[in-house]
């Protein structure tokens, strides 16, 4: 027979059972509730690919394709602002290089109404001849902004050694581009390059994008530098590119 001490007793045990397992169901509940909302912050990466050719492949306003046609692609995944891209192009260089390789990871966050890319890229270029170092890494910061109608970009790229002999080099390069029309946009850029043991020399370009259909695209654009006495690759030239977004 319980005895009104035991039965005291036992209210006591379950009152203190209920007092520690109500907060331990409100904790569990409460982490499971923010792992749920943390992991629906997490975006899904989104992937994006695209196909091109060009009458001629140029890089930092130079033609790297002898003045022969190339082909190229690029593929991305990203995850909000964070995003991995490989971009390959066939050229045709001095060195013996047929191709250019270039792989980036970075970061496009906003603030200020500015928006943002800071990236790490790597160039490789299979097939230079032994003894050229053809392969390099730069960092690289652009900053854009609308004023107006026209679309603004600031780029700043480094690299600390650089291909073949060139050590550090610094790109800077200054971009603005205006819509003409629902489907075309005219843009021009200006750049300058220093270099420690490579080639200094000042570039622009100048031209027009149209989208053919949503996901077809052709420039046409006009590049040129002030340092033709440097080689044919520094001449001016007109490029046409077609562009295909899979």
């Amino acid at each position: 027979m319980i005895t009104e001490v035991e039965m005291l007793e036992q209210r006591c045990v379950k009152r203190q059972n209920g007092a520690v397992i109500i907060p331990l169901l409100a904790g569990l509940s409460a982490a499971m509730g923010a792992g749920a909302a943390q992991a629906h912050s997490i975006e899904a990466p989104d992937f994006s690919a695209q196909v091109g050719v060009a009458s001629e492949y140029v890089g930092k306003g130079l033609g790297k394709s002898a003045g022969d046609p190339s082909v190229n692609g690029t593929v991305e995944v990203s995850s909000g602002a964070f995003y991995a891209n490989v971009f390959v192009s066939t050229a045709k260089l001095s060195q013996g290089s047929d191709a250019e390789i270039v792989s980036a990871v970075g970061w496009r966050p906003e603030a200020a109404g500015y928006k943002f890319d800071f990236s790490v890229v790597n160039r490789d270029l299979p097939g230079t001849r032994a003894g050229v170092d053809a392969n390099y890494w730069e960092y690289q910061a652009d900053a854009s902004r609308k004023i107006g109608p026209v679309s603004t970009r600031l780029r700043v790229n480094y690299t600390p050694d650089g291909f073949a002999a060139t050590k550090e080099a610094w790109w800077i390069e200054v971009q603005g581009t205006v819509s003409v029309g629902p489907k075309t946009k005219a843009s021009a850029a200006i750049a300058d390059r220093t270099a420690d043991g490579g080639a200094e020399y000042a570039a622009w370009n100048v031209g027009v994008k149209h989208k053919l259909t949503e996901k077809l695209a052709l420039d046409l654009r006009w590049y040129d530098t002030d340092s033709h006495a440097l080689g044919e690759n520094y001449d001016g030239r007109l490029v046409g590119a077609l562009t295909f977004a899979l």
